[in-house]
């Protein structure tokens, strides 16, 4: 990361802690975002403090985060970004998730040794529906999950190809490409590491930061959004999109970092990395993916409790002090399954992976049945 960018950066707890003592529904989810690890870092750290905050307080924001449909199906690695839109869902605030039709054709070089693979646009097309499949049903099993509770904001789902369309390549860089810095894109973690590797960067991945920053720029214009959600590894992409709409409109605009899910040998969960848990059944069971989180070790269970449910801090709490007296017992590893599972699967999904699991057993056991 660049030296600025290191400076730049403050912990998200130091600049919330005076907010928990005065805790209002509107900036719930970022206080609470930020207790259960959830919400790293903010930027631009000499407004977050002040500005971030009163924002919230003012009344519903839209927050946005994008996936790029490099594949037909979300995985475990992405979930997080979900369950931060759905915390500030919860609290009332709208929430936009883009998909990716027109920068996944480019690739993201965040994170990458070497350039992706291109896709067709019929691919791009196939991935785009599966993605949206993935948003759709998650966002309907939390409205099911959560119902009861406070109304939530609008929720809302586009493709950024929608916005890329009509736009002339030559068009797009004389009315938007003039407002880039080279020396800035160049200063990028993301840039410099690709640019002293063996195989180098392409003029397509190098262009991958502008657009995801024009995405937050017409967010912002058309739908007033004001703060974009990515992980760790998104910073110089959110970076370049609070750069461009401030240059532009002088607005104030803000990102929060969500942290990266690794696995236990340290690499990042996803399609890359060959490991992926993915969020459509057709790729991953829900028995499959229920499992997955049944199978976590101790060391990680309580810190993906807070992660990736919605269960209040209290009660994590008394399910590790219950775990600690009946480790046997792998209390706080099927309550976190479960949780998970009817977010992502549904009820239907939880229940069909229970009755496969206990068919296996039974198989295993004929005297059982």
């Amino acid at each position: 990361m660049a030296a600025p960018m290191i400076h730049a950066l403050r912990s998200i707890s130091r600049l919330y802690r005076p907010l928990s003592r005065c805790l209002s529904s509107s900036i719930e989810p970022l206080v609470s975002g930020t207790r259960r690890g959830l919400f790293k870092d903010v930027f631009p750290a000499e407004t977050a403090r002040l500005q971030l905050s009163e924002l919230l307080s003012s009344g519903p924001q839209t927050v946005y985060c994008g996936f790029d449909p490099t594949a037909d199906s979300l995985h475990v690695g992405n979930l997080l970004a979900l369950l931060g839109l759905l915390h500030f869902h919860r609290a009332g605030h709208h929430v936009i998730a883009v998909v990716g039709g027109a920068t996944a054709q480019i690739g993201d070089p965040s994170g990458r040794n070497q350039e992706r693979e291109p896709l067709s646009p019929e691919r791009v097309e196939e991935n785009v529906l599966g993605i949206r499949d993935s948003l759709h049903r998650i966002f309907a099993n939390h409205e099911v999950l959560a119902s009861g509770g406070r109304p939530g904001g609008r929720v809302t789902v586009l493709d950024n190809a929608a916005w890329y369309r009509q736009r002339s390549a030559v068009e797009f860089l004389a009315s938007v490409g003039r407002h880039f810095r080279m020396g800035t894109l160049l200063s990028r973690h993301s840039v410099q590491s690709r640019l002293s590797s063996a195989e180098g960067m392409s003029l397509t991945e190098f262009t991958y930061q502008v657009f995801q920053a024009y995405d937050f720029y017409y967010l912002n214009q058309k739908h007033g959004c004001k703060i974009q959600l990515g992980g760790t590894d998104q910073l110089g992409n959110l970076m370049s999109g609070h750069d461009f709409i401030h240059r532009t409109t002088g607005e104030d605009v803000f990102g929060i970092l969500l942290p990266l899910i690794t696995s236990t040998t340290g690499d990042k969960l996803g399609k890359s990395a060959g490991n992926a848990v993915w969020l459509n059944r057709a790729r991953t069971s829900p028995f499959e993916f229920y499992q997955y989180f049944v199978r976590q070790q101790d060391s990680n269970v309580e810190r993906f409790l807070k992660l990736f449910t919605f269960l209040p801090l209290p009660e994590i709490e008394h399910i590790m002090e219950q775990h600690a007296k009946e480790p046997e017992k792998r209390i706080p590893q099927k309550r976190l399954a479960a949780e998970v599972t009817k977010l992502v699967h549904g009820k239907e999904g939880l229940e069909s992976a229970k009755r496969y699991g206990a068919s296996l057993i039974c198989g295993s056991y004929p005297n059982l049945n």
